[in-house]
């Protein structure tokens, strides 16, 4: 019998440098993150990627690849990043921040059309006010939506709003195309971040989510919180100072008002109380327009 003889996997060339490109910027970079590219238009990804131009490198080769140019770092602690990496994923290479990388990918996502099946985001409202439809299957295509109508001028305009497409719900043909004839864009297209790593601290960051007008809620919510407590306590710095002597202020004026030898505690008591509520009425009004 012959002797088997074993056969060599054949490696492109083409494979080689490009394992070799991505390796090369894996080690020269601070952040490697992983981003979905899925159900993004040609034209859409090639003005991103043109966007992120000076500020990071966008690659999108096939998964395997991406793989192993996690393995040339030999790093134990990417692991888990490496299950991040799926079909239709895009790699990208900055010495941004890793959140700093991820806001700049969801600041450039644009508006998109809604398709006929797509599952609504959140509720997809159709405002009031006057449109460019002129009369014709337009009306009957809005009455069966409930989109109540007048006619002004030969244009159809919409008295009231109406929504149309509920969170969760998936988007009909006749939603879509009435959304679609109104310039009406509900989704928003673009890289969504996944997960990085970062090279200098050998950390990974999973389940990236950057809700840019989430978090200035949120510390607008705290801000109302904390500058009433802070006086309540007597905390003294520039910002709570002038409400603190303010609140003494008050408290003088309201035990003036009594002959504290002839009146009770308990009437003295309940006119201070009910001075500060006043106050921290007033404060609470002024730290909340303070915010804006």
């Amino acid at each position: 019998m012959k002797p088997k003889v074993a056969h060599k996997t054949h490696v492109s060339k083409r494979k080689v440098e490009n394992l070799s490109e991505l390796t090369k910027l894996a080690k020269e970079n601070r952040t490697i993150l992983i981003a979905s590219i899925k159900n993004i238009p040609l034209s859409q990804y090639q003005e991103i990627s043109k966007k992120l131009r000076g500020k990071a490198v966008v690659k999108v080769p096939k998964k395997s690849i991406i793989v192993r140019t996690i393995d040339s770092l030999g790093e134990k602690s990417t692991e888990e990043f490496k299950e991040k990496i799926m079909e239709s994923t895009a790699i990208l290479f900055s010495n941004m921040d890793a959140f700093e990388l991820a806001a700049e990918l969801v600041n450039k996502r644009s508006p998109a059309k809604a398709k006929t099946g797509q599952e609504a985001l959140s509720d997809i409202e159709i405002p009031a006010g006057p449109t460019d439809l002129i009369p014709g299957p337009a009306i009957s295509e809005l009455g069966a939506l409930g989109i109540q109508i007048q006619i002004d001028k030969g244009k159809i305009n919409i008295k009231e709003p109406k929504i149309i497409v509920r969170t969760g719900e998936k988007i009909s043909a006749g939603a879509a195309d009435i959304m679609n004839k109104l310039g009406i864009k509900p989704f928003l297209v673009g890289f969504v971040p996944l997960a990085a790593f970062d090279t200098k601290e050998k950390k990974a960051y999973l389940d990236i989510k950057v809700d840019r007008e989430g978090a200035i809620s949120e510390l607008k919510h705290s801000f109302t919180k904390a500058l009433p407590f802070a006086i309540g306590i007597g905390y003294a710095s520039k910002d709570t100072i002038r409400f603190i002597l303010q609140k003494a202020a008050v408290n003088e004026m309201a035990l003036k008002k009594f002959d504290v030898s002839s009146a009770t505690k308990k009437d003295l008591k309940e006119e201070v109380v009910s001075n500060e509520e006043a106050q921290e009425h007033e404060l609470n009004i002024e730290s909340v327009s303070g915010t804006d």
